[in-house]
């Protein structure tokens, strides 16, 4: 994992799974195809297609809309399981900065 993974990941781990949930979670109220999920979150098709029915099942994302096949997806934002992802979220990104204003008192300390 590298210094760039989004503070969901660096706690869950570079996970398939997780990887899904976290590019939804970056890109809250747009919609995407399922390859556009896959590209996003950096996984193959095969990846996705392990861990969609999952996710489908828990009603983390929703149908926008759909032309043709294809369907387009987002963050079901109104699902109890995706509230209490984003509040994860919240919560990491809260300590993050906490840490980080933490960190630059101690700087300025010394």
């Amino acid at each position: 994992m590298n210094e760039e993974s989004s503070l969901l990941l660096k706690l869950t781990g570079d996970v398939p799974f997780f990887k899904i949930i976290d590019f939804l979670l970056e890109n809250k109220g747009m919609d995407f195809s399922k390859s556009d999920i896959a590209k996003g979150a950096e996984l193959s098709r095969a990846s996705l297609f392990k861990y969609w029915g999952e996710i489908e099942q828990h009603q983390i994302v929703k149908v926008t809309r759909s032309f043709g096949k294809t369907k387009l997806y987002t963050l079901n934002v109104k699902n109890p399981v995706t509230q209490k992802l984003i509040e994860l979220e919240r919560v990491l990104i809260a300590e993050s900065m906490d840490k980080a204003l933490n960190k630059k008192e101690v700087i300025i300390e010394n």
